[in-house]
């Protein structure tokens, strides 16, 4: 066994370890930490990734955080309700939780993904929790996702939830003006994944600042989440 592999091997331990939960079948959980990098030009040899099973987390954990949520706020309306919802679920909250459970030197990358820093990108890292909580689903049912959902996201329930921007591109366009910057700019910079589970990298651009980029299933998704990246930087939120 190689340093790097048994280095690895240490790694999804501590994972499992930081995850409280003992996978019935391993095999799901080396699935939800395979990149799709690994299998790019490996044909129908190529290992599985796992962009299905985060298709099936980000479902997993909607409905989590929607059941927690409803029994932590019995008096909550809907628009407070999915404001919350939306802090909890989005790629920066799932990239948080990923690096206190120690995701990034546990997933499986291609050689080219982890020369430019795959381990620490929080798209890559997010994408993997969504995958690893379907794992924990499919493992062990509701109950046990639920479980490692608790444990995994309870620094995230505890941290006051920052006061929500309803429109961040509204928002950024305002603050350009205001600093007497032309409008900002959008543009896509990466399109990963299949047809059915695509993850867009955007870069927000105001002219004399250095670009933010942020990632999202949508295109409309990862320009607002640029924007509040930007606003973010700047000091403005």
């Amino acid at each position: 066994m190689s340093v790097t592999t048994n280095k690895r091997v240490l790694a999804v331990q501590t994972l499992t370890a930081n995850l409280g939960y003992q996978f019935q079948n391993p095999q799901l959980l080396e699935h939800a930490l395979t990149h799709s990098s690994v299998g790019e030009g490996g044909g129908h040899k190529a290992p599985a990734d796992n962009e299905r099973l985060e298709f099936l987390g980000d479902r997993v954990l909607g409905l989590l955080v929607a059941d927690r949520l409803i029994r932590d706020y019995p008096e909550a309306d809907e628009g407070k309700l999915s404001a919350r919802l939306h802090s909890l679920v989005d790629k920066s909250a799932c990239a948080r939780v990923g690096e206190r459970l120690g995701v990034g030197d546990a997933l499986r990358l291609s050689a080219g993904e982890t020369k430019t820093g795959g381990r620490r990108k929080a798209g890559v890292i997010a994408d993997a929790v969504e995958a690893i909580l379907a794992a924990v689903f499919r493992d062990g049912g509701l109950d046990a996702a639920r479980g490692v959902f608790e444990r995994a996201w309870a620094t995230e329930f505890a941290t006051p939830a920052q006061p929500a921007i309803v429109n961040p591109k509204s928002a950024l366009q305002e603050w350009a003006q205001g600093q007497g910057r032309p409008l900002p700019t959008y543009t896509v910079v990466k399109r990963t994944g299949s047809d059915h589970a695509p993850t867009f990298t955007v870069e927000a651009v105001v002219n004399g600042y250095e670009p933010a980029t942020a990632t999202g299933k949508s295109r409309q998704e990862a320009e607002k989440a640029a924007a509040v990246a930007l606003l973010k930087r700047e000091g403005v939120i």
